[in-house]
């Protein structure tokens, strides 16, 4: 998996730019014949729900699962790649073990199944399908794509709650998925907890884990995207966000930590907000601002010990000095770069 730039926590890794990653996949993924399909589910050691779905979706339903379908889609490219890699024995991958490559054939084969379901449900509502990408990885060794699973999956892990609040809210008819949803989260949930144990950190990050916003990862996955190869990907309404990078390493401490982006921002009427755990948004000024040749540099406080959860906080430049917000929600609508994913162990 090689990329050319990528920002994850705090700095860019240059990376050999690789073929994309582009479906159908060896077995005809996403469009499996009946073999394939049971040849996935004993792989992934189970099968879809077969209990009745929706015939009609809201809007809000729409692109709820339209955004979980392109997640699901890039997670199944990923995936197989890293397989491959393991498989093929490529340069960097030599100390994935066995146990490691059972692993994560099992976790390739769960995540073309949450494909399914998610494109699944859309399509007995007659709702659009979202179809695969193109998709470019930005790491070269198991350890580094370990580790970015890692972060892509906190991401996923703090909006499916979000999913699930909405089907049990808009008055649609999508209350039967709510359990299905809670059982992808903690089968992601159970992926998270390898990926942690892998790098010796504990396995269960956080009592409460950080929550999000669907821009935020609409966001995420965008970066891996191949510009232009997404056939439909736009129906799902939303925008990616312009990068916020980190430049240094924020600790389990408090600090003051160098950002930057590509373009210009003023501390009159920008802050840094952080989403940690299940705590409401924490926002502080910005300062000491400089532009150079359209790059702006900034620092900003890390308030670690006011109560922010190990694992991932999502960090985000918004509108306004200092505002407060009451959710992700209020942060995601305010925000002109971000997000900044930072992983703290």
């Amino acid at each position: 998996m090689r990329l050319s730039t990528f920002v994850l926590a705090s700095t860019a890794a240059n990376l050999a730019i690789a073929a994309p990653l582009s479906y159908p996949l060896p077995n005809g993924f996403p469009n499996l014949n009946a073999t394939a399909l049971a040849e996935v589910y004993k792989l992934a050691g189970g099968t879809l729900p077969n209990g009745a779905l929706p015939t009609q979706l809201t809007a809000g339903a729409t692109q709820t699962l339209q955004l979980i379908a392109a997640n699901e889609l890039f997670e199944v490219a990923y995936f197989t790649e890293l397989v491959n890699n393991i498989t093929n024995k490529v340069p960097g991958y030599e100390n994935a073990d066995s146990y490691a490559l059972k692993t994560l054939t099992a976790i390739v084969n769960q995540e073309q199944i949450h494909v399914l379901a998610a494109n699944g449900v859309l399509a007995n509502a007659n709702q659009t399908n979202i179809q695969p990408c193109q998709y470019q990885f930005p790491v070269s060794d198991f350890d580094s794509a370990i580790a970015l699973a890692e972060t892509f999956t906190e991401v996923v892990l703090g909006v499916l709650p979000l999913a699930q609040m909405a089907f049990g809210v808009d008055g649609g008819d999508e209350t039967g998925l709510i359990p299905v949803i809670g059982s992808i989260i903690g089968q992601e949930a159970e992926q998270n907890g390898y990926y942690r144990a892998f790098q010796k950190k504990i396995a269960s990050a956080a009592p409460l884990l950080t929550g999000g916003a669907p821009q935020f990862a609409y966001t995420a996955i965008s970066q891996f995207i191949v510009p232009g190869s997404c056939p439909n990907i736009d129906v799902i309404g939303l925008t990616a966000f312009p990068a916020l990078t980190v430049e240094t390493t924020p600790k389990a401490e408090n600090s003051t930590q160098l950002f930057s982006v590509n373009g210009t921002v003023s501390a009159a009427n920008a802050s840094i907000a952080y989403l940690s755990g299940q705590n409401l948004p924490v926002t502080v000024p910005i300062t000491n601002v400089n532009t150079e040749g359209g790059k702006t540099y900034f620092f900003a406080e890390f308030p670690y010990e006011a109560g922010f959860a190990r694992g991932l906080t999502i960090g985000a430049l918004v509108s306004g000095s200092s505002p407060t917000f009451n959710s992700s929600a209020d942060v995601a609508t305010a925000t002109l770069y971000g997000p900044a994913l930072i992983e703290i162990d």
